[in-house]
Protein backbone atom coordinates (compact mmCIF):
# COMPACT_ATOMS: atom_id res chain seq x y z
CA UNK A 1 0.00 0.00 0.00
CA UNK A 2 0.79 3.83 -0.42
CA UNK A 3 -0.28 6.70 0.53
CA UNK A 4 -0.22 9.61 -1.46
CA UNK A 5 -1.34 12.80 0.63
CA UNK A 6 -4.86 11.55 1.72
CA UNK A 7 -5.58 9.19 -0.73
CA UNK A 8 -4.34 5.21 -0.27
CA UNK A 9 -3.76 3.25 -3.01
CA UNK A 10 -3.54 -0.63 -2.48
CA UNK A 11 -2.24 -2.38 -5.18
CA UNK A 12 -2.66 -5.88 -6.08
CA UNK A 13 -0.03 -7.78 -8.10
CA UNK A 14 0.19 -12.05 -7.46
CA UNK A 15 1.27 -12.87 -11.25
CA UNK A 16 0.28 -14.20 -13.22
CA UNK A 17 -3.26 -13.70 -13.19
CA UNK A 18 -4.01 -12.18 -9.72
CA UNK A 19 -5.92 -15.53 -8.38
CA UNK A 20 -7.55 -15.57 -5.10
CA UNK A 21 -5.53 -18.01 -3.09
CA UNK A 22 -4.61 -17.97 0.84
CA UNK A 23 -1.72 -15.96 0.23
CA UNK A 24 -4.41 -13.12 -1.52
CA UNK A 25 -6.66 -13.60 1.55
CA UNK A 26 -4.14 -13.37 3.95
CA UNK A 27 -3.04 -9.66 2.27
CA UNK A 28 -6.58 -8.58 1.56
CA UNK A 29 -7.10 -8.72 5.38
CA UNK A 30 -3.79 -7.42 6.28
CA UNK A 31 -4.44 -4.12 3.89
CA UNK A 32 -7.56 -4.09 5.14
CA UNK A 33 -6.43 -3.77 8.86
CA UNK A 34 -3.89 -1.30 7.47
CA UNK A 35 -6.72 0.99 6.00
CA UNK A 36 -8.59 0.49 9.11
CA UNK A 37 -5.94 2.13 11.17
CA UNK A 38 -5.27 4.57 9.11
CA UNK A 39 -7.98 6.32 8.22
CA UNK A 40 -7.23 7.46 4.83
CA UNK A 41 -9.75 10.22 2.82
CA UNK A 42 -10.11 7.87 -0.02
CA UNK A 43 -8.76 4.44 -1.23
CA UNK A 44 -7.98 3.16 -4.38
CA UNK A 45 -7.92 -0.38 -5.27
CA UNK A 46 -5.69 -0.97 -8.58
CA UNK A 47 -3.88 -4.16 -9.89
CA UNK A 48 -0.60 -5.12 -12.20
CA UNK A 49 -0.36 -7.49 -14.54
CA UNK A 50 -2.18 -8.27 -17.60
CA UNK A 51 -5.35 -8.46 -16.61
CA UNK A 52 -7.53 -7.52 -13.17
CA UNK A 53 -8.03 -11.26 -12.12
CA UNK A 54 -9.04 -14.65 -13.51
CA UNK A 55 -10.98 -15.46 -10.60
CA UNK A 56 -9.86 -17.80 -8.17
CA UNK A 57 -7.13 -20.79 -8.12
CA UNK A 58 -9.88 -23.85 -7.98
CA UNK A 59 -7.67 -25.62 -6.06
CA UNK A 60 -8.56 -23.42 -2.67
CA UNK A 61 -12.00 -25.30 -3.60
CA UNK A 62 -10.65 -28.58 -3.81
CA UNK A 63 -8.45 -27.98 -1.04
CA UNK A 64 -11.64 -27.47 1.27
CA UNK A 65 -12.79 -30.64 3.43
CA UNK A 66 -16.59 -30.19 3.58
CA UNK A 67 -18.89 -27.82 3.48
CA UNK A 68 -18.42 -26.67 7.08
CA UNK A 69 -14.63 -25.78 6.03
CA UNK A 70 -16.46 -23.78 3.09
CA UNK A 71 -18.63 -22.12 4.67
CA UNK A 72 -15.73 -20.73 6.82
CA UNK A 73 -13.98 -19.80 3.91
CA UNK A 74 -17.18 -17.54 2.82
CA UNK A 75 -17.97 -15.92 6.12
CA UNK A 76 -14.22 -14.80 5.61
CA UNK A 77 -14.30 -13.43 2.12
CA UNK A 78 -18.22 -11.35 3.00
CA UNK A 79 -16.17 -10.04 6.16
CA UNK A 80 -13.55 -8.75 3.40
CA UNK A 81 -16.58 -7.02 1.23
CA UNK A 82 -18.20 -5.51 4.31
CA UNK A 83 -15.07 -3.92 5.40
CA UNK A 84 -14.10 -2.22 2.25
CA UNK A 85 -17.86 -1.22 2.01
CA UNK A 86 -17.92 0.32 5.74
CA UNK A 87 -14.52 2.58 5.23
CA UNK A 88 -16.09 5.89 6.18
CA UNK A 89 -14.20 7.33 3.04
CA UNK A 90 -14.95 6.85 -1.07
CA UNK A 91 -13.62 4.06 -2.21
CA UNK A 92 -12.84 3.38 -6.27
CA UNK A 93 -12.03 0.26 -7.75
CA UNK A 94 -10.37 0.70 -11.18
CA UNK A 95 -10.54 -2.41 -13.97
CA UNK A 96 -8.14 -1.49 -16.33
CA UNK A 97 -9.25 -5.69 -17.90
CA UNK A 98 -10.64 -9.05 -17.63
CA UNK A 99 -12.10 -8.88 -14.05
CA UNK A 100 -13.68 -12.16 -12.55
CA UNK A 101 -15.12 -13.36 -9.27
CA UNK A 102 -13.86 -12.67 -6.54
CA UNK A 103 -12.06 -9.29 -8.56
CA UNK A 104 -15.50 -8.01 -9.34
CA UNK A 105 -17.21 -8.79 -6.08
CA UNK A 106 -14.33 -6.44 -4.30
CA UNK A 107 -15.23 -3.96 -7.03
CA UNK A 108 -18.97 -4.27 -6.23
CA UNK A 109 -17.99 -3.46 -2.61
CA UNK A 110 -16.73 -0.38 -3.43
CA UNK A 111 -18.50 3.31 -3.76
CA UNK A 112 -17.18 4.00 -7.31
CA UNK A 113 -16.10 1.81 -10.15
CA UNK A 114 -13.59 3.17 -13.26
CA UNK A 115 -12.81 0.43 -16.10
CA UNK A 116 -11.53 0.69 -19.58
CA UNK A 117 -12.90 0.03 -22.61
CA UNK A 118 -11.24 -3.26 -23.12
CA UNK A 119 -12.15 -4.27 -19.38
CA UNK A 120 -15.08 -7.41 -18.67
CA UNK A 121 -16.76 -8.73 -16.13
CA UNK A 122 -17.91 -12.14 -15.11
CA UNK A 123 -19.32 -14.30 -11.70
CA UNK A 124 -18.61 -17.41 -13.41
CA UNK A 125 -18.38 -19.57 -10.12
CA UNK A 126 -21.46 -21.59 -12.19
CA UNK A 127 -19.16 -23.05 -14.29
CA UNK A 128 -17.84 -25.08 -11.20
CA UNK A 129 -21.51 -25.62 -9.53
CA UNK A 130 -21.29 -22.59 -7.17
CA UNK A 131 -23.00 -19.14 -6.60
CA UNK A 132 -20.42 -15.89 -5.74
CA UNK A 133 -20.21 -16.57 -2.36
CA UNK A 134 -18.36 -12.91 -1.17
CA UNK A 135 -21.19 -10.81 -1.75
CA UNK A 136 -21.13 -10.36 -5.19
CA UNK A 137 -24.56 -10.91 -6.08
CA UNK A 138 -26.66 -8.95 -4.07
CA UNK A 139 -24.31 -5.89 -4.43
CA UNK A 140 -24.94 -6.44 -8.17
CA UNK A 141 -28.54 -6.62 -7.14
CA UNK A 142 -28.18 -3.18 -5.71
CA UNK A 143 -26.75 -1.44 -8.29
CA UNK A 144 -28.16 -3.38 -11.37
CA UNK A 145 -31.62 -4.61 -10.33
CA UNK A 146 -32.48 -8.63 -9.06
CA UNK A 147 -33.15 -9.57 -12.99
CA UNK A 148 -30.03 -8.52 -13.86
CA UNK A 149 -27.76 -10.06 -11.08
CA UNK A 150 -30.00 -13.38 -12.18
CA UNK A 151 -28.93 -13.21 -15.60
CA UNK A 152 -25.12 -12.28 -14.78
CA UNK A 153 -24.43 -14.91 -12.03
CA UNK A 154 -26.71 -17.87 -14.14
CA UNK A 155 -25.20 -17.40 -17.39
CA UNK A 156 -21.59 -16.92 -15.80
CA UNK A 157 -21.33 -14.74 -19.28
CA UNK A 158 -18.44 -12.24 -19.37
CA UNK A 159 -19.77 -8.75 -19.72
CA UNK A 160 -18.44 -6.09 -21.36
CA UNK A 161 -17.35 -2.07 -19.69
CA UNK A 162 -20.23 -0.34 -21.81
CA UNK A 163 -22.57 -3.13 -20.74
CA UNK A 164 -21.60 -2.61 -17.15
CA UNK A 165 -22.25 1.02 -17.41
CA UNK A 166 -25.41 0.92 -19.45
CA UNK A 167 -26.38 -1.15 -16.22
CA UNK A 168 -25.52 1.40 -13.79
CA UNK A 169 -22.93 -1.09 -12.38
CA UNK A 170 -19.46 0.92 -14.30
CA UNK A 171 -19.62 4.19 -13.56
CA UNK A 172 -16.95 5.66 -16.04
CA UNK A 173 -15.57 4.00 -19.10
CA UNK A 174 -12.21 5.46 -19.99
CA UNK A 175 -9.71 4.92 -22.78
CA UNK A 176 -6.83 2.27 -22.04
CA UNK A 177 -4.15 5.04 -22.92
CA UNK A 178 -3.24 6.85 -19.49
CA UNK A 179 -6.38 4.89 -17.47
CA UNK A 180 -3.51 4.60 -14.53
CA UNK A 181 -3.22 7.80 -14.11
CA UNK A 182 -7.03 8.70 -14.67
CA UNK A 183 -8.14 6.50 -11.60
CA UNK A 184 -5.37 8.33 -9.43
CA UNK A 185 -6.32 11.54 -10.57
CA UNK A 186 -9.90 11.03 -9.75
CA UNK A 187 -9.72 9.23 -6.45
CA UNK A 188 -7.06 11.75 -5.35
CA UNK A 189 -10.05 14.76 -6.12
CA UNK A 190 -12.11 12.51 -3.70
CA UNK A 191 -9.22 12.64 -1.06
CA UNK A 192 -9.30 15.93 -1.99
CA UNK A 193 -12.47 16.63 -0.79
CA UNK A 194 -15.08 16.98 2.14
CA UNK A 195 -14.06 13.67 2.66
CA UNK A 196 -16.41 13.93 6.32
CA UNK A 197 -19.15 14.88 3.79
CA UNK A 198 -19.07 11.98 1.96
CA UNK A 199 -18.32 9.62 4.92
CA UNK A 200 -22.19 11.29 5.57
CA UNK A 201 -23.32 10.40 1.98
CA UNK A 202 -22.30 6.78 2.58
CA UNK A 203 -24.21 6.64 5.74
CA UNK A 204 -27.06 8.00 4.10
CA UNK A 205 -27.54 5.65 1.14
CA UNK A 206 -26.63 2.91 3.84
CA UNK A 207 -29.94 3.99 5.49
CA UNK A 208 -31.54 4.18 2.02
CA UNK A 209 -30.88 0.71 1.21
CA UNK A 210 -31.82 -0.67 4.67
CA UNK A 211 -35.52 0.81 4.70
CA UNK A 212 -35.67 2.85 1.36
CA UNK A 213 -36.63 6.56 1.38
CA UNK A 214 -38.21 6.47 4.73
CA UNK A 215 -35.80 5.31 6.44
CA UNK A 216 -33.11 7.68 5.10
CA UNK A 217 -35.05 10.78 5.25
CA UNK A 218 -35.34 9.83 9.22
CA UNK A 219 -31.65 10.00 9.50
CA UNK A 220 -30.80 12.58 7.63
CA UNK A 221 -31.00 15.21 10.45
CA UNK A 222 -29.03 13.41 12.44
CA UNK A 223 -26.32 12.93 9.69
CA UNK A 224 -26.30 15.86 8.12
CA UNK A 225 -26.80 18.44 10.76
CA UNK A 226 -22.86 17.60 12.77
CA UNK A 227 -21.17 18.46 9.60
CA UNK A 228 -22.12 22.01 11.09
CA UNK A 229 -19.54 21.03 14.02
CA UNK A 230 -16.67 20.18 11.07
CA UNK A 231 -13.84 22.93 10.32
CA UNK A 232 -14.46 21.95 6.67
CA UNK A 233 -17.87 22.51 6.73
CA UNK A 234 -17.34 26.04 8.10
CA UNK A 235 -14.45 27.12 5.92
CA UNK A 236 -15.91 26.32 3.04
CA UNK A 237 -19.10 28.47 4.10
CA UNK A 238 -16.69 31.36 5.03
CA UNK A 239 -14.43 31.25 1.38
CA UNK A 240 -18.24 30.73 -0.54
CA UNK A 241 -19.25 33.77 0.98
CA UNK A 242 -16.63 35.76 0.52
CA UNK A 243 -14.59 34.39 -2.66
CA UNK A 244 -17.45 32.14 -4.50
CA UNK A 245 -17.67 28.40 -5.05
CA UNK A 246 -14.52 26.43 -5.82
CA UNK A 247 -12.01 27.75 -3.66
CA UNK A 248 -12.73 25.93 -0.21
CA UNK A 249 -9.78 23.67 0.85
CA UNK A 250 -10.71 20.18 2.67
CA UNK A 251 -8.47 18.76 5.41
CA UNK A 252 -11.65 16.57 6.59
CA UNK A 253 -11.59 17.47 10.06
Amino acid sequence: MQQDGGLAVVTIDHPPLNLYDEAMGTALVAALDELESITPRAVLFRFEGRIVTGGVDVSTFDALADAEAASAMFAGLVSVAQRVAALACPTVFAAHHTCLTWGFELALACDLILATDRASFGLVEATVGLTPAMGGTQRLAERAGSGRAREFVMTADRYDAATMHAWGVVNRVLPVEGFDEAARAFARKLADGPTVAHAATKKVIAAYLEGGVAQADADVPSIAGPLFDTSDLRGAIRTFLTEGPGHAVFEGR
